[in-house]
């Protein structure tokens, strides 16, 4: 343990002090190294140059040293020494003057090489994989890279960027999905009124070329188109408003439990008609800050659906807590008969005779408003009967 800790910091040091501490360990052991070479090469020198002096002058001079002075054996002439003598003294004075330069050149490229292979190659080979795969549009993978340096941090901040390009995609794909199926049923939603109004007319130019139409029936015939022409009317204000919502940007304010809720009675009391109502709201003066707008047309949407659905009474419930609102809008009817995902599709209705009067995009809407602000929309059954269903906004 004593020597895994001082390990693992030099393994996270930055990459300044890192390389910094590789220049500095090699080049003073270049140095120390350097230095043992330039003695040996001395020595060796010494012991050529000795074969050509006088033994006798050399150890009267020896015998002569003190603290000021120092014998030392004199260089001898080129021709006297050998061949083989004089080219060792030459090597010698090249270790003696080029030692040093050369050791600390090597001793530098080893400090870069050690620096690369153990500080960067690692992670640059990761992020280049991860690059080739991103291109590739493969997104399904994770950049793993523990080191507490600028490259860790690099590597984390690439796996938070692949991260997100993922979730990104996904969006996407989801989105893309989403518009295939609303164009599938906008054309089929847009092909039953129309086939309505083509066949009233139709029936309408049968009377006219007979002669012999009977006014109440045209009374019916146009009552019926008149009715078929609204619902058109109200399906084009559905999809402008879904087309609106990706553009809309949210207002900030600041808005308070009770007039929330006071808000919601005034729509309710408008809504319910002869059946009941509650609202409860939890204790206290806690402000949320978001769209009004949004949360009470969020709001609307799902009041509407849980009064049409009712039997004989609707209850919300609004609640803050941790920067997130949640409004719990329940009924007491029969709930949803198909899978609870399928609620907040686009079209969805329980019923088909509701496609008449509603384009069953208002859960739709309700929940993109919802991711719009943060939140989510969910969908369950109560355990006694009845649906219930939570709209959730994140404060902005």
């Amino acid at each position: 343990m004593g020597n895994g800790v001082p390990m693992e910091k030099i393994r996270n040091l930055s990459i300044r002090k890192t390389i910094f501490l590789y220049l500095t360990v090699t080049l003073t052991v270049c140095f120390l190294l350097s230095a043992l070479i330039m003695n040996a090469a001395e020595r060796i020198q010494e012991r050529v140059w000795l074969k050509y002096i006088d033994q006798d002058v050399y150890a009267e001079a020896i015998n002569e040293e003190n603290d000021v002075y120092i014998a030392g054996p004199a260089r001898p002439p080129q021709a006297v020494m050998s061949r083989i003598d004089a080219q060792i003294s030459e090597i010698c004075d090249f270790f003696q003057t080029y030692t040093v330069l050369l050791l600390s050149v090597a001793g530098s490229a080893a400090a870069v090489c050690l620096f690369y292979r153990h500080k960067l190659k690692t992670p640059l080979r990761k992020l280049e994989e991860a690059a080739e795969k991103i291109k590739k549009d493969e997104l399904d993978f994770q950049i793993v890279y523990d080191r507490q340096d600028e490259m860790g941090h690099l590597c984390r901040e690439f796996e938070k960027m692949r991260d997100q390009l993922e979730s990104n995609n996904k969006k996407l794909w989801q989105t893309v999905e989403e518009e295939k199926i609303l164009r599938s049923a906008v054309a089929h939603d847009i092909r039953s009124p129309l086939a309505v109004l083509k066949g009233y007319q139709e029936m309408l130019l049968e009377f006219l070329e007979s002669g012999g139409f009977d006014r109440e029936q045209v009374e019916e015939i146009v009552r019926e188109e008149y009715g078929q022409t609204l619902r058109l009317e109200h399906f084009v204000d559905e999809m402008r408003k879904l087309s609106s919502i990706e553009r809309r940007d949210l207002k900030k304010e600041f808005i308070s439990l009770k007039d929330l809720k006071n808000e919601l009675e005034k729509e309710i009391r408008i809504l319910a008609k002869e059946k009941r109502y509650g609202i409860e709201t939890a204790e206290g003066e806690a402000l949320f800050c978001g769209d009004k707008a949004v949360i009470l047309e969020v709001t609307e949407n799902l009041l509407e659906n849980a009064l049409r659905y009712a039997r004989e009474e609707v209850r919300v419930e609004i609640a803050f807590s941790k920067g997130m609102l949640e409004i719990l809008v329940c009924d007491d009817g029969r709930g949803f008969q198909r899978p609870f995902k399928q609620a907040a599709e686009p079209f969805y209705s329980e019923n088909a005779k509701d496609t008449l009067k509603h384009s069953g995009l208002g859960m739709y809407i309700s929940r993109l408003y919802c991711e719009r602000h943060g939140g989510y929309l969910a969908v369950e059954n109560k355990k006694m009967k009845g649906a219930a269903v939570k709209a959730v906004f994140r404060e902005i």
